[in-house]
């Protein structure tokens, strides 16, 4: 059928999408192919928006739902068992499921993003005692102003996040999809090769600085605790909330001349294009305590202190808005897939489904029970990712919407 004729014209999510996986290898032969592998990738999408986290979950949603698929592809034969769709999507090859992903997401959202945040995150339980494997380590790209997954690289055995983040910002730079953003990354990528990265990709760095480079944080320590420095922007806030008063004091000196000197001891760090180090001081007042902490930042960019701040705090969005929500709203740490390429190409399938629920509209609900008279109109509900989900699960009409919404 059409995508047409379902309401899913040129421009919609879905047709983008189904567009990006037609370019992904299918090498079984063509005369014994049952199941196209754009049908296979469209009901492990749809199963996992709607709430299902394994591969037999959603071949079963899909045996239940087989008339709603039908309506964007034929599925002549119905749909594969959750065994089947376990070993096709072991044999996918996760770069080019990888490059699909980055793809489709420029494709639906083409704005440049100002803020990207990037981290790596463990699946616990899909290491193999038996054969040696160690758990899916993937580093991820998240906008954290649009509050999107933009792209994803796993670690290979035996290796960090230093080797996989390049990799990633090479893909995500294509056609300039960097320039002009501030990419933001733990202690770890505080060396030479990422920030120089980051710089070939058209992007600022902003790297947190701490005991990893001792001669660097010892420096910028010095410097702001030195009283005759001079050329420096503060700005303060305090946030209450999760049962805690945090204060924050952020002070940014743009005088970094000094870090760039021609002349250095054997093995000092040398970060290209420095403009400015940031000085981060935080005071969270406890039910039973008190907590200081201090952090410090280098950065390509000059900021002024309250961009600074808004930098820094954005970075922990990937933190709570992209690896809790996958631990707690797609239990990706339960996940036992570990054979072939399934851990890798599932935890892709997960950002598309992630995406595809944070951007769709709110669900209709309307409000029953009894309600305390008042002459105030009902407020709005905020409909989280988990009832999200499930409201995909159970309206076929709203995952209809989360799939038709239109691409920008």
């Amino acid at each position: 059928m059409d995508l047409s004729q379902a309401g899913f014209g040129e421009k919609s999510r879905l047709r983008v999408l189904l567009d990006h996986f037609s370019v992904i290898e299918d090498t079984r032969q063509p005369h014994r192919v049952a199941y196209p592998l754009a049908e296979l990738l469209l009901l492990t999408v749809c199963g996992t928006i709607a709430d299902c986290d394994d591969y037999e979950a959603i071949g079963v949603w899909g045996e239940q739902h087989l008339s709603f698929l039908r309506g964007f592809l034929p599925f002549h034969y119905g749909v594969p068992t959750g065994r089947w769709l376990t070993i096709m999507m072991n044999r996918i090859n996760p770069a080019l499921f990888s490059a699909c992903f980055t793809g489709w997401v420029r494709a639906c959202w083409p704005d440049r993003p100002e803020l990207v945040a990037i981290d790596g995150k463990t699946s616990r339980r899909s290491h193999d005692r038996g054969a040696g494997q160690a758990p899916l380590h993937l580093v991820s790209a998240f906008a954290t102003t649009s509050r999107l997954v933009l792209g994803q690289e796993a670690v290979e055995d035996k290796s960090n996040e230093i080797t996989a983040i390049p990799v990633l910002l090479e893909r995500l730079a294509e056609g300039g999809g960097l320039k002009g953003a501030i990419v933001t990354i733990d202690a770890m990528a505080c060396n030479g090769g990422t920030a120089t990265a980051v710089r070939q990709a058209g992007a600022d760095y902003l790297l947190a600085v701490k005991a990893n480079q001792p001669g660097l944080m010892g420096e910028i320590e010095r410097f702001f605790d030195d009283p005759a420095t001079r050329g420096i922007d503060r700005c303060a806030d305090v946030d209450k909330g999760h049962g805690r008063i945090e204060q924050r004091t952020v002070t940014v000196a743009q005088e970094v001349d000094w870090l760039s000197g021609d002349r250095r001891f054997p093995g000092e760090l040398r970060l290209p294009d420095v403009a400015s180090i940031i000085k981060v001081e935080s005071k969270a007042e406890l039910k039973d305590r008190c907590r200081l902490e201090t952090r410090y930042y280098i950065t390509s960019a000059k900021l002024a202190a309250q961009t600074a701040a808004n930098a820094v705090r954005g970075h922990w969005g990937i933190e709570n808005q992209l690896h809790w929500v996958l631990d707690v709203v797609f239990n990706e740490d339960q996940s036992r897939l570990r054979k072939g390429h399934g851990a890798k190409n599932m935890a892709v399938v997960r950002h598309f489904a992630i995406n595809l629920v944070r951007k769709a509209d709110e669900p209709l609900r309307q409000r029953s029970g009894l309600r305390r008279k008042t002459k105030k109109p009902a407020a709005p509900q905020r409909t989280t990712l988990k009832l999200r989900r499930k409201f995909a699960g159970w309206d076929l009409p709203y995952l209809h919407t989360v799939l038709a919404a239109k691409s920008r």
